[in-house]
């Protein structure tokens, strides 16, 4: 309280010696002598304001009254009375006469139970033609009479007549056939085509043991199998260790698998021929 009193003290003196000679019934001199004055009145007034906000809802929810809720009543579900029952008069329900087998002709057809003492020979009374089989031999019956019943056909329908072709049934590729020209579809052929056969051919001929000046000429024709290698190679020139030479190599460069089948027009494949012409001159 001292301090606070100084504190005013010095404040006052500062005030006088700042405003002295001057107007002093209004303006700042009144603000600053009254400022302590105007805080403490302001921060009552805020913390009433806070304390009143605070305040209001529980006054407000203390002075409201609960609400009542009246249960009402509620209507039992509609009685049904049922409809008075009909007096339907009694069903009689009359009993099935057993049907009365027909007196019909028969003659005995049951098979005799077989034994050791079965008898042989037994002579039974003669079965009359008109008679039919049954269970025991009754011959002074009805006749049975015949049966007229004539079966119905069907009608015959007028609509469009649908020829359909009979299946054609293949027949298996013969193994051992060798196709013809005209049989086939796609002719066999080297892989690589036969322009990498014929290089081959060129490439691993020994020409040493053939002596001539002229072109040497040969055919040689085998047979392309279905698995792919060749069978049956045969040269046809004039020059006999040309042609072996031939064979020799063509044989060499033909092995499984080197060679594609031909197809028949039904896309099988088949066995075929295959000729080869080989020309060379030989400088020696």
């Amino acid at each position: 309280m001292v301090m606070k009193h100084q504190n005013q003290n010095q404040e006052f003196r500062f005030n006088e010696v700042l405003f002295e000679h001057r107007n002093k019934e209004y303006g700042a001199y009144v603000l600053r002598n009254e400022s302590d004055r105007i805080l403490t009145k302001a921060l009552f007034i805020g913390v009433s304001l806070m304390a009143a906000v605070s305040i209001t809802p529980a006054v407000i929810s203390a002075f409201k009254t609960p609400d009542v809720v009246e249960k009402g009543w509620e209507l039992p579900p509609p009685m049904v009375i049922p409809d008075e029952p009909v007096n339907n008069p009694p069903v009689t329900i009359t009993p099935v006469k057993p049907a009365t087998a027909p007196d019909t002709k028969t003659f005995d057809s049951t098979v005799p139970t077989p034994s050791r003492n079965a008898q042989d020979n037994v002579k039974k009374d003669p079965v009359p033609d008109d008679a039919v089989a049954g269970f025991k031999d009754h011959f002074k019956g009805n006749v049975v009479e015949p049966n007229t019943h004539v079966p119905t056909t069907l009608p015959v329908s007028s609509g469009p007549v649908i020829n359909t072709p009979p299946p054609t049934i293949q027949e298996p590729v013969d193994k051992n056939k060798i196709a013809e020209a005209g049989e086939l579809g796609v002719e066999a052929n080297f892989k690589g085509g036969i322009d990498s056969f014929r290089n081959k051919v060129m490439n691993n001929f020994d020409g040493s043991g053939v002596e001539s000046e002229d072109v040497v000429k040969t055919m040689v024709t085998f047979i392309v199998e279905m698995d792919g290698t060749i069978s049956g190679v045969k040269a046809n020139g004039t020059n006999a260790d040309f042609n072996n030479e031939a064979i020799r190599t063509v044989k060499a460069i033909s092995s499984k698998g080197t060679w594609i089948p031909a197809k028949n027009k039904k896309g099988e494949f088949v066995r075929s021929y295959f000729k080869f012409p080989i020309s060379m001159k030989f400088d020696n």
